[in-house]
């Protein structure tokens, strides 16, 4: 409903086509190559293919290029995936905001762990836990129906620790800290959303602002707040005050997972930022699923687009300021 009556409309009406890339010319040698064999295929089987074809080797890599790359989705389609991306994770990081800024344990991480596990389940903390479970779920079965991504086993893992996570402390009544949890995660993930669609609209700018805003709230929030405000309490001040319940090894394990998860991501954010900037180019991003059908296509798609100029040290830049599209490629 979302995809269909908000996000497609707001689509067409910034002027994006539901056109997909270049598609490959048809050929039935190739594309049982292509459907029965590899995707990808090495150079003994290209030189092959070009003599039995009589093409060019790089004509054949251009073809299969091509053929890999319309198989993937629209602008359209990644747009209207994104919208509701962000409107979910908009939606219940203001809810769960309004919800925490008068629970107690918001301000004392030590009100999680008091007369616990005797602790009333209220039905704004039901639904608040429901929500983000069934969205999580949904995650994890769309990743597999989704193109294959470079990061797909970091969020495969990602997915899993956290549905565990929900799973497990709303079983164990340890929906206080779980809440904490929930909501710092939400804190960020809106705003890359919000860089994707930016950059899907070519609003570079806004793209680039985004961006850097997320960047700067998921390393905050992440490597921050994390682990010295919730690690802090379901380490050290649960020992103290309940002391090593059972499940504590458990429990910590996931969360520690998410920590180093996090280091990884914030690792990536920053190297990708890092090379934008430093070097005044765009450079794809370690996780785009896109891939270029030729050089020469590239050449001639920045050519004919008539928005990138050269500067005095050779970089290309965009409206006079470094392009954003690396860090918003999916």
């Amino acid at each position: 409903l979302c995809s269909r009556f908000i996000a497609k409309p707001c689509a067409i009406n910034l002027g994006i086509q539901d056109s997909g890339p270049h598609r490959a010319q048809p050929n039935a040698i190739l594309e049982k190559v292509f459907t029965s064999i590899t995707k990808s295929p090495d150079g003994k089987r290209l030189e092959g293919l070009s003599k039995q074809l009589d093409w060019d080797v790089r004509k054949i890599q251009r073809w299969f290029r091509q053929r890999r790359n319309q198989d993937k989705p629209t602008t359209l389609t990644k747009f209207c995936e994104s919208m509701w991306r962000f409107t979910f994770y908009l939606s219940i990081f203001f809810y769960g905001i309004r919800f925490l800024w008068t629970a107690p344990w918001f301000w004392d991480t030590r009100q999680c762990w008091y007369s616990y596990p005797f602790q009333p389940l209220t039905s704004r903390l039901y639904y608040y836990y429901i929500l983000e479970l069934a969205f999580y779920w949904s995650l994890m079965f769309s990743q597999f129906t989704d193109i294959k991504r470079k990061d797909f086993l970091l969020m495969f893992v990602h997915h899993l620790a956290t549905i565990g996570l929900i799973t497990f402390s709303y079983m164990n009544n340890m929906v206080r800290v779980g809440t904490l949890v929930l909501c710092l995660h939400d804190a960020s993930d809106f705003l890359l959303e919000a860089a994707k669609l930016a950059n899907y609209a070519k609003y570079q700018r806004l793209c680039d602002a985004f961006f850097m805003l997320f960047g700067v709230v998921f390393i905050v929030t992440r490597l921050g707040i994390y682990p010295f405000w919730i690690l802090n309490t379901t380490l050290f001040e649960s020992w103290e005050l309940i002391g090593p319940y059972p499940s504590w090894w458990l429990f910590n394990g996931l969360l520690v997972t998410l920590q180093v998860l996090h280091i990884i991501w914030s690792y990536l954010i920053v190297r990708t930022a890092y090379k934008a900037l430093m070097r005044g180019k765009v450079s794809k991003d370690d996780r785009s699923d896109v891939e270029s059908s030729s050089e020469e296509e590239e050449a001639t798609s920045n050519s004919t687009k008539g928005v990138f100029s050269t500067s005095s040290n050779g970089s290309n830049r965009v409206n006079g300021h470094v392009p954003g599209a690396p860090w918003t490629e999916e």
